[in-house]
């Protein structure tokens, strides 16, 4: 392998394995402690034959970092179109339909050297490698500590989950996050899907949660998490990825490593209280390899089941179908079930998208005109009134403005609901689908979405704005500008207007609902 350095800002170019790779100003400073582009290319080429076989044939999510820490950064699913031709890729269906993902493969050391030419700092892989991707090869639970709470809290509650899995007869490895807490690994290689790891993942906590509630708590909320560590399960899903093993972070204005540790290391610094020795820099990472070798090699071919008992109690496990007791309150009292046709609430349904969720958008002409932006999430529908629609324009703004939880048999309510009712006017099924959650949390009052509607597709951030009052929140459009859409007044289900919905005062889509329905599931 011949190569110029790169960690001298004179080079303009590396050759590595025949393959010529540009590098962009390699002098620009990407941590403000003085870190360069050249010198995260150089780690990344340095650690290579640790890394790769971590991300051998596991699509990844690029997270770009072009400004530098402290700039602004975004998550690159699909390979740009200057992808060079060398550089595998493996499409992913939208389990929407659509134009797959094309999902970069980082299996050599070219491609490594060029995704970090492209400031690409944090490596995020998914829990599966190709062609099985609803088989992830490991679960992964990520201790995140809350305010008041550290990552020697996080050692604490790594070594409660050690015992619980060890009692399970399941074998752990863990490693520091590179930023504020762990993540914990437990190997699989065998035949699993993630309709088995969620909700073992997501049980295991709740039972850590139980047993410690002083310490641990397992719910998103952020509330919730003061001097406690929240073990976060949820990353067990076919969309979600987690910062790789050996990947720099992107956290501080100094580089840290996700780096495994021994337990043993991990008790040693508990017991002094010394922090500072699970932050480790990219040198001191490269020298500690060189030391120990790679101390997560067995993640990669150890084989081990989930236990039995679980196995047969897996429909019990789905805590994240489950609303909240009074999640559906609010909508309950607003109405009178036996003059509206809206559906009463009722036990949720489990989404047939798997870990996608479905969204719909309803236009609705009650005493003002305007959209309503329904999630399903947390066993509901999460909504926003949005007045103005949904922005089209890149970066363009909409007041969205957050209503009461639905049940998720509104997914396709279009009809009329009668006057003096609650909401009263005509609805329309304008746009419905699937979404992604690709960052973020409805607790932490941001949502990067991707949407795959009959209409919609692309991506959408919903911020919440507590400057312009409590509920209101701002739907922005991001990645790109959409066009205007052909049949932009037209119901998605079943074609119809708002008139004709009117005209027809509900009757016509009763007794049609069943086939409409099918069309979409």
């Amino acid at each position: 392998m011949a190569r110029k350095s790169a960690g001298t800002t004179s080079a303009t170019h590396l050759t590595i394995d025949g393959q010529k790779i540009a590098i962009s100003n390699p002098e620009k400073v990407l941590y403000p402690a003085g870190f360069t582009k050249a010198q995260v290319i150089d780690y990344y080429v340095r650690v290579a034959p640790f890394l790769l076989p971590h991300l051998h044939d596991r699509p990844v999510t690029l997270k770009r970092y072009p400004d530098g820490v402290r700039g602004e950064f975004f998550y690159e699913k699909d390979a740009p179109s200057f992808t060079p031709k060398w550089v595998k890729t493996f499409p992913v269906p939208r389990k929407g339909g659509g134009s797959p993902i094309r999902y970069i493969l980082i299996n050599d050391l070219p491609t490594l050297a060029w995704t970090a030419n492209l400031a690409n700092l944090e490596i995020h892989p998914f829990l599966h490698c190709i062609p099985r991707i609803d088989r992830p090869t490991f679960m992964v639970f990520d201790l995140d500590p809350g305010e008041g709470a550290d990552i020697l809290t996080c050692a604490e509650v790594a070594f409660l989950l050690k015992d619980v899995l060890e009692r399970l007869e399941l074998k752990s490895f863990v490693k520091v996050s590179g930023s504020k807490g762990l993540q914990v690994y437990v190997p699989l290689n065998t035949p699993v899907t993630y309709e088995l790891t969620r909700p073992f993942a997501c049980t295991t906590a709740e039972y850590l949660e139980q047993q410690h509630s002083k310490l641990i708590v397992s719910d998103m909320a952020k509330a919730k998490r003061s001097g406690k560590v929240f073990i976060d399960w949820s990353q067990n899903a076919d969309f979600k990825t987690t910062a790789g093993v050996y990947s720099l972070r992107a956290k501080r204005d100094s580089p840290f490593v996700s780096l495994p540790v021994r337990w043993e290391e991990l008790d040693r610094a508990l017991s002094k209280k010394d922090a500072e020795s699970l932050y480790v820099d990219p040198e001191a990472a490269l020298k500690r390899l060189k030391k120990v070798g790679d101390l997560f090699a067995p993640v990669l071919r150890l084989s081990q089941s989930l236990p039995a008992s679980f196995m047969a109690k897996v429909p019990a496990t789905a805590r994240h179908e489950t609303p909240k007791p009074d999640a559906l309150q609010t909508y309950r009292q607003k109405r009178d079930f036996a003059k509206t046709p809206e559906p009463a609430p009722a036990a949720p349904r489990r989404a047939r998208q798997g870990s996608r969720r479905r969204f719909v958008i309803q236009k609705h002409a009650a005493s003002h005109l305007h959209y309503d932006f329904r999630l399903e999430m947390q066993g509901v529908l999460k909504s926003w009134a949005i007045p103005k629609g949904v922005p089209y324009g890149l970066s363009e703004k909409r007041l969205a403005m957050a209503t009461e939880d639905h049940p998720i048999d509104y997914l396709d309510f279009e009809g009329t609901i009668p006057k003096g009712q609650y909401g009263g006017g005509t609805v329309m099924v304008w746009d419905i689908g699937t979404y992604e959650l690709m960052e973020g949390s409805y607790e932490k009052g941001k949502l990067h979405l991707f949407l795959e509607g009959k209409k919609l597709k692309g991506e959408w951030v919903l911020i919440k704005a507590d400057r312009i009052g409590e509920k209101n929140w701002l739907l922005i459009k991001t990645d790109r500008a959409l066009a205007r859409l052909p049949k932009e007044d037209a119901s998605a289900v079943t074609g119809r207007s708002m008139a004709q919905i009117a005209k027809h005062n509900d009757a016509q889509w009763q007794s049609n609902r069943k086939s409409a329905t099918a069309k979409f599931t």
